[in-house]
């Protein structure tokens, strides 16, 4: 084995790959945070080309829609709802080999949708992770009604 590929990969297993959560979470003035400049973040809310992601749509009341997203969202693995408010859902996906942690927050419009950040907390290309992450849950999302 390579030496420096295998000192770097331990290296990064006893580091740690969580990283620490971001100070951008949340809402702000009605909105989620924008991506970062890095292609590890995709975003509803905001109509950057190299980021964006379409909402995922729902019909009926938010608090149903709430409760259906809670649903989904459990049901992938190493997942942990870290905020939940009203309208606002933050959840931690933990991978499992090198355990990276992504933030993926939820915001719920009263129009039908709902608005979706999901960012890696640590490098710079997540090789498309996030966004495939989204269309799963939109899909678990679909299939839940």
């Amino acid at each position: 084995m390579n030496r420096p590929f295998f000192l770097t990969v331990c290296t990064m297993i006893l580091a740690g790959c969580a990283g620490t959560q971001p100070k951008n979470i949340g809402v702000h003035k009605g909105r989620l945070n924008p991506c970062p400049n890095k292609p590890n973040c995709v975003i509803s809310d905001v109509k950057d080309t190299d980021h964006y992601i379409e909402p995922i749509r729902y019909s009926g009341d938010y608090k149903t829609a709430l409760a259906r997203l809670k649903t989904v969202v459990t049901s992938f693995k190493r997942t942990r709802i870290v905020t939940e408010e009203e309208r606002y859902l933050h959840v931690e996906f933990t991978s499992l080999i090198f355990r990276f942690v992504d933030d993926v927050e939820f915001l719920i419009t009263a129009e039908g949708d709902i608005q979706v950040r999901s960012a890696s907390r640590v490098g710079y290309s997540d090789l498309g992770v996030n966004r495939k992450r989204i269309e799963a849950i939109r899909a678990r999302f679909a299939e839940a009604r």
